[in-house]
């Protein structure tokens, strides 16, 4: 069996994401490496579950990242998508905490979905479930 282990979002500074991530969304760091030079190895992850499902924050300043980062923000594409058991109680808790949402929950096929803005460059969808 295959699995997913990690993925990559690149952001606009690993450590101002971290806190982020963590502070804000209510991730777990896995790993936090300082590589030198003031480069970071950074991995969160969902609070107490999914061990093996890992989030790395990756510095997005480069010339292939910039370019698709900033492509997919201007056309209002998450570079991600999470998920939440409440979406309206995620929604209003991170509305409370100052996160910018670019739209509201909504109806989206076979999910609610809602997208913010994660302060490092990105657009972040969270769906929930409609069943």
């Amino acid at each position: 069996m295959i699995k997913v282990a990690m993925t990559g979002v690149y952001v606009d500074d690993v450590a101002q994401a971290h806190a982020f991530y963590t502070g804000v969304l209510g991730f777990e760091t896995r790993t936090h490496l300082d590589l030198g030079d003031g480069t970071l190895f950074v991995t969160v992850g969902a609070q107490g579950a999914q061990p093996d499902v890992q989030l790395l924050l990756e510095p997005g300043r480069s010339p292939i990242a910039e370019p698709y980062r900033g492509a997919l923000y201007q056309a209002g594409i998450p570079c991600i998508v999470l998920s939440v058991d409440d979406i309206r109680a995620e929604y209003a808790r991170l509305s409370g905490l100052g996160v910018r949402f670019t739209h509201r929950p909504r109806e989206q096929g076979p999910v609610l979905a809602a997208v913010f803005d994660d302060t490092v460059g990105n657009l972040v969808q969270l769906v929930q479930s409609k069943e």
